[in-house]
């Protein structure tokens, strides 16, 4: 039987003594499941330009910073301790630059047919493609701010439907 909220906690991971556990998602039905997440990546104006002119020391950086992304998707299970390991069929990690605030916004889309959903997964994706950004970047800009990661949407599972607001 599916582990399921105690009445005196919401949180789906913890049992009725309080104690940390992987829920079970046996019960589940197996839907078609969509997550989107976004954050983005502050910097200076000569960083981007860096970025955007693809002349940086160590290569194509946003293209290096998607496959990133769509790495750390599929490691999810691996970084947060009670996500379930989850056979993703589709990662996307796209960007958009942005001049008038010098930033990279990144979008992370992560599907799959199961059992759960697969919003850790996009927004591990998303985490990990910014962080990489930096980390191409750090050498002629340590003052990078990577922000406003969140959840954007969600389908598919028994909860319904989730948008955030924009």
């Amino acid at each position: 039987m599916p582990d399921t909220p105690s009445a005196s906690s919401p949180l789906t991971h913890f049992d009725a003594q309080g104690q940390a556990h992987m829920v079970d998602v046996s019960a589940k039905a197996s839907t078609h499941r969509v997550a989107v997440a976004e954050g983005h990546i502050t910097m200076e104006p000569a960083t981007l330009a860096l970025i955007q002119s693809g002349n940086a020391k160590k290569g194509d950086v946003l293209g290096i910073a998607r496959i990133a992304g769509i790495q750390g998707a599929k490691r999810t299970s691996d970084l947060i301790p009670l996500c379930h390991p989850i056979a993703l069929t589709r990662v996307a990690v796209e960007f958009e630059m942005d001049e008038g605030s010098s930033s990279v916004l990144c979008r992370a889309t992560a599907e799959c047919t199961g059992q759960t959903g697969v919003e850790m997964e996009a927004l591990t994706a998303c985490s990990v493609a910014l962080l990489t950004i930096y980390d191409m970047c750090k050498a002629v800009d340590r003052e990078m701010t990577v922000s406003g990661l969140r959840l954007m949407e969600k389908r598919g599972g028994k909860s319904g439907p989730f948008e955030a607001e924009r």
